[in-house]
């Protein structure tokens, strides 16, 4: 039997037809899970009919929404490859993703019409001839066709299934915080390993209901959105974070379960009254994409809600180390072991094994790990060697397995010859009651080579430099201290929580005064 991911979702139908698959975040539209199977039936037949060939591109340019997660299931089970578009691009951006993928048809919601417009104004600059408008009651635009209607007039049967194991799923492209983003490929075989993976040490309970906040474009969001697929949790997404929110579908949805980066976490405590909800029905909620602050976690276990640091990439599908519940409070600081369908080792800069609490570059394996960088064979060859992942992340290993992230190799600070980690300043400064969040990068120094600088949004104009800096004073070493601090208004992030470093640095580039 060949295996073919969107096949999990016909199989779910089959077993908890009746059961809520997906609810969306204002309650305007809930789908059990056979309804879900059948509108992506309908689309996947309509796309056939439309003349589909099994690897062709298309793309999705769609808020959380369950038009994307129908057309991810639709599009796996028919053997087309979906490429996932981060709506808070630029037509430019979007321009070469479509060009280097190849995309020939384009899903798109209303909100991005202009940006869709401009695109197709530019004729041949991509290969989309395609375009399918998400429009619900509004006008479709000229040029594109009612994805609705497109949809609807096709049979909910199942198709016959195109496409399985190694056949391309979807080309994933990278952030692209430096450079041109790259396309990471996953096929059918990767996107269920990691499945499997997530599903072998999450603690699922049958019938969880699972708050889903993260941009389905992003494997944050995608790849535990189809473990509770596998799983028969009931997916309730916000269409995009709204602290507020969070706290209200919580409470009016009974969530047992979630995933949510710790800069997500931290803005929901900023909510005035956040006591008055009931959330007593969270067991655990899952973070990930930056490390985590132990007194984030301390706040949320003191509300009875564990929380999980998960360590993963795009380029492993998700996984690649996880935290217990049993460990989370024992071991704050870590982000877990190996999953379990997975190997992670800490490597120096001779690909030597690191003894327990060195630090070196994290090595990923498993087979989930992608195939490829689409037409980048020689990043390939750079981040795949000899079946390990190199990830680019820095993080110490200590005796029982735990993993304890750093920071980017290319973010480290070395100041007077010794190695500073921004992310263990930053948790430092993330305890200050009256700081709402914060970045550390390095400056030039003329006398240590580069000294640490921190960013910080702070809760009222009370709060001083002078105030920063004797917080850290004995907190950490002193080479590692801030030898300066700003104030801004907002730290700029990318989709996945991720602190855009290489902005704060062109931004902060000028040298600093120690």
């Amino acid at each position: 039997m060949r295996n073919n991911l969107g096949l999990f979702l016909a199989k779910r139908a089959f077993l908890t037809p009746d059961r809520e698959g997906y609810v969306d975040s204002h309650a305007d539209l809930r789908l059990t899970f056979r309804a879900l199977n059948a509108r992506s039936n309908r689309l996947a037949n309509a796309l056939l009919a439309a003349g589909l060939k099994q690897g062709e591109r298309v793309g999705l340019l769609l808020m959380n929404s369950a038009e994307f997660m129908e057309a991810y299931f639709a599009l796996a089970k028919i053997g087309a490859v979906v490429v996932p578009l981060n709506w808070r691009l630029v037509p430019d951006e979007l321009e070469f993703i479509l060009k280097d993928s190849g995309t020939r048809r384009l899903i798109f919601g209303d909100e991005f019409l202009g940006a869709v417009a401009e695109l197709h104004g530019r004729g041949d600059k991509t290969e989309v001839k395609h375009w399918l408008q998400v429009a619900g009651a509004g006008q479709t635009a000229p040029f594109a066709e009612s994805y609705e209607a497109f949809r609807d007039a096709a049979s909910d049967s199942e198709p016959e299934p195109r496409g399985a194991d190694e056949d391309m799923l979807y080309i994933m492209y990278t952030s692209g915080t430096t450079g041109l983003p790259k396309g990471v490929v996953h096929t059918h075989a990767s996107a269920i390993w990691a499945i499997l993976t997530i599903a072998a040490n999450s603690e699922y309970h049958d019938a969880d209901r699972y708050l889903g906040a993260l941009p389905m474009f992003h494997v944050g969001a995608l790849t535990p959105l189809a473990v509770n697929v596998y799983r028969g949790a009931t997916s309730v997404v916000m269409r995009s974070f709204d602290p507020l929110l969070a706290w209200q579908l919580i409470e009016r949805e009974k969530i047992t379960t979630g995933l949510m980066v710790p800069a997500m976490l931290n803005f929901m405590l900023q909510v005035e009254g956040y006591e008055r909800f009931d959330y007593a029905a969270v067991r655990w909620i899952m973070t990930g994409a930056a490390p985590v602050p132990a007194a984030l976690t301390q706040k949320y276990h003191n509300m009875g809600i564990g929380i999980l640091q998960v360590y993963g990439l795009t380029e492993s599908c998700g996984p690649a180390c996880v935290m217990t519940t049993e460990n989370a409070l024992r071991k704050p600081d870590s982000t877990g072991q190996a999953f379990f369908h997975t190997d992670v080792k800490l490597v120096n800069d001779a690909g030597e094994t690191c003894a327990p609490g060195e630090p070196g570059e994290v090595l990923v394996r498993g087979a989930h790990v992608m195939r490829e960088y689409w037409n980048r064979p020689d990043a390939t060859a750079e981040t795949l060697k000899d079946g390990w992942l190199h990830t680019g992340d820095v993080a110490v290993m200590d005796e029982e397995g735990f993993v304890s992230i750093q920071d980017r190799i290319k973010d480290m600070i070395i100041s007077g010859g010794e190695n500073v980690y921004p992310a263990e300043i930053e948790g430092v400064l993330a305890t200050h009651p009256d700081i709402l969040d914060a970045a550390v990068i390095g400056q030039a120094s003329e006398k240590w080579g580069e000294s640490p600088l921190a960013i910080v949004v702070r809760k009222g104009e009370g709060l001083t430099e002078a105030d920063v800096i004797e917080f850290c004073r004995g907190k950490m070493a002193g080479y590692k201290q801030p030898k300066g601090v700003v104030f801004i208004d907002e730290i700029p992030r990318n989709p996945s929580g991720k602190i855009l470093k290489r902005v704060l640095r062109e931004q902060y580039s000028e040298n600093a005064s120690v």
